[in-house]
């Protein structure tokens, strides 16, 4: 990931999830927070994003995934979104389940040159307000070309 995003030896220690599940702990790159200019960050963080109204970090609906449809105007998203708090969450691959048989086949989706890749999201930092603990959380959109 560093080389492939030129992000140096700014990074924290590898202790994200080796393998990535919902809710787990993953990387993801985003503009640092403090920079006026546009360098890039790696931060650690759960996938699936704790919007700004949430109440604990674990929360009772899945929020790893926003569809672009939605990002301007669902409740959990249209804030990072219109913050502009866009991230790339970088992958060596991706697994998806396919129902076409009725059974669930897992399908895993990788460049072919065995590049990491990087797929959109958004990111939030929330904060708990009774432990003031900061928790940072993305979620990655799927879907169409049409959002701008």
């Amino acid at each position: 990931m560093e080389r492939e995003w030129h992000i140096g030896n700014r990074n924290p220690v590898r202790w994200w999830d080796p393998i990535l599940y919902p809710r787990g702990q993953g990387p993801f790159l985003r503009r640092a927070k403090e920079d006026p200019g546009y360098s890039r960050i790696l931060v650690v963080g759960q996938w699936g994003l704790i919007p700004w109204f949430a109440k604990e970090p674990k929360l009772k609906y899945p929020t790893n995934n926003a569809r672009s449809e939605e990002v301007q105007d669902k409740a959990s998203y249209k804030h990072p979104w219109a913050r502009g708090q866009r991230c790339i969450i970088p992958a060596a691959d991706f697994d998806e389940p396919n129902w076409e048989t009725g059974k669930n086949v897992w399908w895993r989706f990788r460049r072919t040159d065995g590049r990491p890749w990087g797929l959109a999201g958004l990111w939030n930092t929330w904060t708990d307000r009774t432990t003031g603990e900061v928790h940072e959380s993305y979620t990655m959109i799927l879907g169409g070309s049409h959002v701008t």
